[in-house]
């Protein structure tokens, strides 16, 4: 049978590129195509992929945040991470998230049809780049060394600094993540007090720092 992948990614034309390399492996079919986090995970429920590839900076909703609830929704389906970033935070986040693996765009070419395969197996894949960092986390790693977002904040205190950071209101975060204004502005009361941040614009850097948005600076 056919390893069943679903791609993610904010740039159609990487979306492209990915499915016309896919499509040359006679075990790979791609099912389906996703621009953001929160349309990655509707897909997934209706399509039941066996792999995603995920874009880890992206709107409305980012590939850490939606690979964790992937994982937590679907243990069966397998994440793959899919960045430019080589920043250790963005490569311990989505591992941390549950992510199986982590390839670099510049080398995706070479490395995605390696990692897909991995990954079905139930194995786990990194590109080169990227391994040094994870063996450097796991003989460094100390108890309650994790000082990180996710570390301080809750997944919903996450997603509201996410849409703050990309500038949504208060009307409009409660929308996007349909729940009151009031628990919106709890949310950012919380935010603020765990990160002793004040004011967007600093939220706005440590948001781009831990690989929370894909605002730019």
């Amino acid at each position: 049978m056919r390893t069943r992948v679903l791609l993610v990614d904010d740039h159609k034309m990487m979306r492209e590129g990915l499915r016309a390399l896919l499509a040359t492996a006679a075990d790979i079919e791609v099912v389906g195509e996703a621009c953001d986090g929160r349309s990655a995970l509707d897909l997934v429920r209706t399509l039941d992929p066996d792999v995603v590839v995920m874009d880890v900076g992206m709107p409305e909703l980012n590939g850490v945040e939606a690979a964790r609830r992937i994982r937590h929704e679907h243990e069966r389906v397998r994440v793959i991470a899919l960045s430019t970033h080589t920043d250790k935070r963005y490569v311990h986040h989505m591992l941390d998230a549950g992510a199986c693996g982590y390839v670099l765009k510049i080398a995706a070419h070479d490395e995605l049809l390696r990692a897909v395969r991995a990954a079905s197996q139930g194995l786990m894949y990194l590109s080169p780049e990227i391994a040094g960092l994870v063996v450097e986390r796991s003989t460094s790693a100390r108890p309650g060394s994790d000082t990180s977002a996710f570390a301080t904040l809750g997944a919903r205190e996450r997603e509201v600094l996410q849409l703050v950071t990309e500038g949504k209101t208060s009307s409009e975060t409660a929308r996007e993540m349909h729940i009151s204004i009031k628990t919106v502005e709890t949310h950012r009361r919380n935010i603020v007090r765990k990160l002793g941040l004040h004011g967007t614009a600093e939220l706005t850097k440590y948001a781009i720092r831990e690989g929370l948005t894909s605002v730019e600076e």
